[in-house]
């Protein structure tokens, strides 16, 4: 017996067979499907010519089924059950999720957000386990690759084709220093950023940013005195010290009584943070990563900085 070329085979005669060999009766089958009654017989024509078997044979009592059409009827219903299922919307159920998130983010984020996050999987995913990553030159690549699931990033932060953003917070820079600083206790100008050092924060650069840009735009530029990667490394160095640092109003607010921190407006514009999280077009659609992206937006809002500068 020759066997039948799957890749040739029309998947729309699928359903045809189906109802043909339950209602053993071709209008009610074409009702069934949706067909007219001559589609349904061509239907039945092209079925017999693949399968070589009349299938369905008319009878003074109606139509009866082969002993080939009786013995393919269970396989075929075990067939198709699985393809709906395949095919049918997936539900999300975020407490029926057992799965690792993988989450890129810095310690300010780790601070701010991710105790909220994880209230919230505690909560309603509870099969969800968190892992936080940190940032590397490699980023892009295990988003891409599906090993990261989504990363903290600003707004203004250039990103390649195929990789996607999503705005779930706001924020504002504030300027920190000790409450002893020689300056702590007067307005800034651009002019002092140049006569002071400074503490920078580097998840992949050097610890430049716009700030230097805005300066140099002035004829002005800033000593860099220290770099890290952590904020909350910045905030302790700027206590212990003359240095100052220009970070996140939120992370700053929160630990301001405990370093004994002054807070001020910057003395610029366009002191808005937009916290961003970035994810693969392999998470774009994803039911599970569309509501982790929800949860963080509802956390941020918790944390966002309130009132107006000076702070």
């Amino acid at each position: 017996m020759q066997d039948v070329n799957i890749a040739g085979l029309d998947l729309n005669l699928l359903p045809a067979l189906e109802a043909l060999l339950s209602r053993r009766n071709v209008t009610r089958a074409a009702a069934d499907v949706g067909l007219s009654q001559p589609a349904m017989s061509r239907a039945l024509a092209r079925l017999r010519d693949l399968l070589g078997d009349a299938l369905l044979v008319r009878t003074t009592n109606g139509y009866v089924l082969t002993a080939r059409a009786l013995a393919i009827q269970p396989q075929l219903a075990a067939a198709l059950q699985p393809l709906r299922e395949m095919f049918r919307p997936h539900l999300f159920d975020p407490g029926s999720e057992r799965r690792l998130l993988r989450l890129a983010a810095s310690d300010a984020q780790t601070v701010l957000l991710v105790p909220g996050l994880m209230a919230r999987l505690a909560r309603d995913a509870p099969g969800v386990d968190l892992r936080v990553e940190a940032y590397g030159a490699d980023l892009l690549a295990r988003l891409e690759s599906g090993a990261l699931d989504l990363a903290f990033a600003l707004s203004s932060t250039p990103l390649p084709p195929g990789v996607h953003s999503e705005i779930v917070g706001e924020d504002r820079l504030t300027l920190v220093m000790r409450q002893g600083h020689p300056a702590a206790h007067r307005p800034w100008t651009l002019a002092d950023y140049g006569t002071h050092q400074h503490v920078g924060i580097a998840l992949l650069g050097d610890g430049q940013s716009e700030i230097d840009a805005r300066l140099a735009a002035a004829g002005l530029s800033r000593r860099i005195a220290m770099v890290t990667p952590h904020f909350m490394a910045a905030l302790a160095a700027v206590a212990a010290t003359d240095m100052v640092t220009t970070i996140s109003a939120a992370l700053a607010r929160r630990f301001a009584g405990l370093f004994d921190l002054v807070l001020h407006a910057p003395p610029f514009d366009n002191v808005e943070l937009h916290s961003t999280l970035v994810f693969s077009r392999l998470r774009a659609a994803d039911p599970f990563s569309m509501w982790v992206r929800g949860v963080i937006r509802d956390v941020a809002r918790t944390v966002e900085p309130s009132g107006t500068a000076p702070l």
